[in-house]
């Protein structure tokens, strides 16, 4: 299968943080078939592992979070609408009237809508206010708490915007988890060439992390495990290239894969990433090589998992890569398919020519 068949499938499957089991399913029944160890852990992460086959060889870990954000049913109101709570960060302005999935608590989908006020009774003043989402509910069509819990929906089930992706043009394509399924999917075009021709330094690990979108949980986990020498991280890196973003950022669509240079959340947990010297060195290596664009992405707001991952035992040395994604956190995110080819192939020629005694550790002499 090609990188966009194995992308629609992805974003087509519901698959919130503390739910993956879909996703999980798809990717470790794909690696399987190729990777020479396949395992998962109690948080739920799928890690594939390609041997080199030297004894004792250095580790990487390739990794992206399979996980999308979504919603908690917090209550079941007794004429059967639904109130709601962010898991993760939603953004409440694109709530009213969105399609939507609910999961049972036996694992099914129930389809329902987020109604929005009749505008024919919404004052003025209301016209133009950003809805909280404590004040929203969802309507599953049912007319009493009865029949939601008959249904299996419980307070605690979660709820996801509803599938879907759309081709846009050539190259482009629209959907509903495009964070992070575009990383999911380059990890799985690098996995293939590596089945087809195993690496020579490393032992690579192809991971698929959970609950990136609920605080940073899975990638920490796997990499305790793991315990690479060297990891990337692969996500969403936000564009300036629309109308409404034009010069807040220097990223774009087409433009190639991305090097993070500076992420930091600013609040919270205040956590963030630098690119560690060495890695950064080897993707402008390797995309010169390539003939591959790179741009680079600053910003403040965001975290991946890669600043939890840079932390595990004495360190590790961690580099940010990421695609373009225009609408980011919406049902509408955005990519270009040429962007994540680039990225996995960028990702290939890095494990592959890492030489194998590189120094991680940092010198200062």
């Amino acid at each position: 299968m090609s990188l966009r068949e194995h992308l629609k499938d992805l974003c087509l499957l519901p698959a919130p943080s503390g739910y993956e089991q879909e996703a999980g399913r798809y990717l470790k029944r794909f690696y399987e078939e190729i990777a020479d160890e396949v395992r998962t852990d109690v948080s739920g992460n799928v890690i594939a592992k390609f041997a080199c086959g030297k004894k004792d060889a250095r580790r990487v870990m390739v990794f992206a979070h399979m996980d999308q954000l979504g919603l908690v049913v917090r209550d079941v109101e007794p004429d059967g609408f639904l109130r709601v709570e962010r898991l993760g960060g939603i953004p409440e302005k694109v709530l009213p009237a969105l399609q939507v999935l609910v999961r049972t608590e036996a694992g099914a989908w129930i389809p329902g809508i987020i109604g929005n006020k009749s505008h024919h009774i919404t004052a003025p003043e209301e016209k133009y206010v950003v809805t909280p989402v404590k004040q929203m509910s969802v309507d599953i069509g049912a007319s009493s708490a009865e029949e939601v819990h008959a249904l299996g929906i419980e307070v605690g089930c979660p709820v996801v915007y509803r599938p879907h992706f759309e081709e846009l043009g050539e190259h482009r394509c629209a959907g509903t988890s495009l964070d992070n399924r575009g990383g999911c999917a380059a990890i799985m075009e690098v996995g293939e060439h590596l089945a087809q021709k195993h690496p020579e330094h490393y032992d690579v690990y192809l991971v698929a992390t959970v609950q990136e979108e609920y605080n940073l949980r899975g990638g920490l986990v796997a990499a305790q495990q793991v315990r690479p020498d060297w990891a990337v991280c692969l996500d969403i890196v936000l564009t300036g290239d629309t109308p409404q973003t034009r010069g807040m950022l220097p990223v774009k669509l087409g433009g190639g894969p991305a090097v993070g240079m500076y992420n930091f959340h600013g609040r919270g947990t205040l956590n963030g990433t630098l690119p560690h010297p060495l890695l950064f060195e080897k993707t402008v290596e390797a995309a010169g090589k390539l003939d591959i664009p790179v741009q680079r992405f600053v910003s403040t707001g965001i975290l991946t998992d890669a600043s939890y991952v840079q932390l595990v035992e004495q360190g590790v040395a961690t580099i940010d890569l990421g695609f373009p994604c225009r609408y980011s956190h919406s049902p509408v995110e955005t990519v270009d398919l040429r962007d994540l080819a680039q990225l996995a192939a960028l990702v290939e020629e890095m494990v592959r020519e890492m030489p194998a005694g590189a120094v991680f550790e940092r010198c200062y002499e």
